[in-house]
C-alpha cells in the first residue's frame, strides 16, 4: 500500500463530519448561485478558484449587484482576513520541501485548519500525506456539495426565490454564536450601530464600505473590552 493511500485511509474518518457538513452547505450554496441566475458552472468554478464559504455566499450576491470592484476587495479582504493568522500558525507544519505544500498552503480553511494543526497523523502514516489528504478531501466535499446544489437547481422546476435568504441567515446565526460567547456584546454592538450611522449619512447604496471602515476603527479603539468580553 502506498503512503499517499494509508494518509487518505487515516484522513477519510477523521474529515467524516466536516465532510457532511460540507457537503449540506455546498449544496446551499450551489442552489443560490441558480437562484440568483448565474450560470450552474460558477458553483464548482467558485469551489476550486476561491474555497472559501462565506466568502463564496458573499460573491454571489455581489457577482448580480452593482459593480463596485474597491468594495468588493475589502469586503473579501475582510471576510477572509483570519487566513492571515491561520498561516501564521501552520508555518512551523507546513514547512514542506515538495509540491504538497503549494496546495496545503493554497487551500487551508476553518475546518482544515483545526484538522492539521490538532492532529497528529497515526503510527506508520507519513505526516504531509495525512495533511494533503485532509486538505483535498476537505476541499472536494465541498466542490461535490455546490455542483449537486446548482444542478440540482438548474434541473428542478421549483421556485426557489426565497433561498436568497441562506446567506442572511448565516451571518445571523455566526452573530448569535458570538454573542453568546461575548459576556459584553460590545462587538455586535458597535457593528450594529455603524451599519445604522453609515446607513444614515451615505445611504442604502453606499454604506457598506463606510461601515466596515468605521467597525475595524472603532474595534481597535476598544479592543480591550472587546477582548475582555470573551475571556
Amino acid at each position: 500500500m502506498s503512503a499517499a493511500t494509508r494518509a487518505f485511509r487515516a484522513a477519510l474518518p477523521t474529515c467524516t463530519p466536516i465532510i457532511t457538513s460540507f457537503l449540506a452547505l455546498g449544496i446551499s450554496c450551489g442552489l443560490l448561485v441558480t437562484v440568483n441566475g448565474l450560470p450552474f458552472w460558477y458553483a464548482p468554478l467558485m469551489s476550486v478558484v476561491i474555497f472559501g464559504g462565506s466568502l463564496e455566499f458573499v460573491t454571489i450576491t455581489m457577482l448580480v449587484g452593482t459593480f463596485a470592484p474597491l468594495e468588493t476587495i475589502v469586503i473579501a479582504f475582510m471576510v477572509q482576513a483570519r487566513h492571515i493568522f491561520y498561516g501564521i500558525a501552520m508555518l512551523g507544519r507546513y514547512d514542506i520541501r515538495d509540491w504538497k505544500r503549494t496546495y496545503l498552503i493554497y487551500s487551508l480553511c476553518d475546518e482544515t485548519f483545526s484538522i492539521n494543526r490538532t492532529v497528529d497523523a497515526p503510527e506508520g502514516v507519513d505526516r504531509n500525506w495525512f495533511m494533503f489528504a485532509v486538505s483535498l478531501l476537505n476541499q472536494l466535499s465541498w466542490i461535490l456539495g455546490t455542483t449537486i446544489g446548482a444542478v440540482v437547481g438548474m434541473l428542478i422546476p421549483w421556485d426557489l426565490s426565497g433561498l436568497g435568504f441562506v446567506m442572511t441567515a448565516l451571518f445571523v446565526v455566526i452573530l448569535l454564536e458570538n454573542m453568546l460567547k461575548d459576556r459584553r456584546p460590545l462587538s455586535a454592538v458597535i457593528g450594529f450601530a455603524s451599519a445604522v450611522v453609515c446607513l444614515v449619512l451615505f445611504g442604502s447604496g453606499s454604506f457598506l464600505l463606510p461601515t466596515l471602515v468605521l467597525m475595524v476603527v472603532l474595534l481597535l479603539v476598544f479592543r480591550g473590552p472587546v477582548q475582555e468580553g470573551f475571556r
